[in-house]
This record gives C-alpha cells, structure tokens and sequence, in this order.
C-alpha cells in the first residue's frame, strides 16, 4: 500500500508536516477539524508538497526528516516541488 508525505499551509501561513494512506481523506480531515491537533482551526489548508513511498515506514522517516528543517528550507523545497507541477501525489 502507498503511502504520503505531505507538507499543508494553513489559511494562517503557518506549515503542516505529516505523512498518510490516503492523502484525499488526510486532507479532508484537516479542512473538516478532525485532522491534527495544529490544524483544527487554521482551516482551510491547501496542499503545498507530496511525496509517494512503498510502505508507511518510509513515509514516517521522510515525515521526520521534513519536520527537522527549517521553515526557509520547507519553502525551497516547495518551491522547487511546485516548479515541477507534480501536484497531486497519487
């Protein structure tokens, strides 16, 4: 099963780090207030950056990574990212 790494920008500016299954429902889970805890209340976000990997695991280690950099450097790597229009993973 694939699973995500996903960075969101809330409607406040602030930068959302995680990793899900199923990207679509993690998504919905924030704009709808059940998703994290960060989230519920900056609705609605917007997807800004995903990544694809084989098994969760993967995804969890990449999640940690991300949440470890910098803010200037999540907005490189989003810029780069969106440059390329791969939005959206799946």
């Amino acid at each position: 099963m694939a699973a995500y790494t996903y960075i969101i920008e809330c409607s406040d500016g602030t930068l959302y780090t995680g990793w899900t299954v199923d990207l679509t429902k993690r998504i919905d889970a924030h704009n709808n207030g059940t998703g994290a805890k960060y989230t519920r209340g900056r609705a609605p976000v917007k997807l800004v950056y995903c990544e694809t990997y084989d098994d969760r695991q993967m995804a969890q280690e990449r999640e940690y990574a991300l949440k470890r950099l910098t803010r200037k450097e999540k907005v490189a790597l989003i810029a780069t990212f969106e440059h390329t229009k791969k939005l959206p993973c799946g």
